[in-house]
């Protein structure tokens, strides 16, 4: 269980979780950067009530969507150049926490191959909303 889960507003909620997810995007704020796309991975994880995410006829429309967080990834992604790692989390923590089911979410990007002797740089950010 992730440690979020023990912050007393999220113990009544379902974790939803995009992980690993690798676009290419033209992202950084040096000249070299700004000449082509770089790997990044996001990793998201939604904080949704069960009252507003537990189905009862077993239906995609009685719960979030794991289409709308690759959707709001991409349409961000689309935007055009991104010079900063938080920039990118923090809009993208922006249209999760403007989905009407998400109490808090967690975003996380990764940019894995800037430098040869660590596995990748990136950042966090988490959000969470005070009516849900």
């Amino acid at each position: 269980m992730t440690p979020l889960l023990l912050h007393p507003r999220l113990a009544d909620c379902r974790r939803l979780f995009l992980r690993d997810h690798e676009v290419w995007i033209n992202i950084g704020v040096h000249d070299f950067e700004k000449k082509g796309e770089q790997r990044v991975v996001i990793n998201v994880d939604l904080y949704i009530p069960l009252a507003l995410s537990t189905p009862k006829d077993d239906r995609l429309a009685e719960v979030v969507d794991y289409d709308f967080i690759r959707r709001a990834v991409g349409e961000r992604v689309a935007r055009g150049h991104i010079h900063l790692q938080e920039t990118l989390a923090d809009d993208v923590l922006a249209a999760m926490l403007a989905h009407p089911q998400v109490r808090a979410a967690r975003v996380a990007t990764e940019k894995p191959d800037v430098y040869p002797d660590c596995a990748a740089v990136g950042c966090e950010v988490f959000g969470l909303r005070d009516d849900v």
